[in-house]
């Protein structure tokens, strides 16, 4: 699974497309103190609950520590799986 990412001046997301486009992503506010904040998570409908959300989190978190950066889970989904995981800890804000 290739994970993509891209970002533009404070804005950038992490998706997974195919042929028809992209059906998974997670959008972040890049803040000037160095915070992703994850505002949006999103799968397309058909795909749900084939962990594609989780990936994307995941791959946000390995991003932030890479870059020594800190996560704001703003999404109720990222808020919930940061209050799950235990390994994410050491990049919230």
């Amino acid at each position: 699974m290739d994970i993509k990412h891209k970002e533009t001046d404070n804005r950038g997301m992490f998706y997974l497309e195919n042929k028809k486009g992209i059906y998974a992503e997670l959008t972040y506010v890049r803040k000037d103190n160095d915070i992703l904040t994850i505002d949006h998570i999103e799968v397309d409908e058909e795909l749900e609950g084939k962990g594609f959300a989780g990936k994307l989190l995941h791959r946000s978190v390995e991003y932030a520590r890479e870059e020594n950066l800190k996560i704001d889970p703003l999404c109720p989904y990222a808020e919930v799986q940061f209050q799950r995981n235990e390994s994410y800890q050491d990049v919230k804000a």
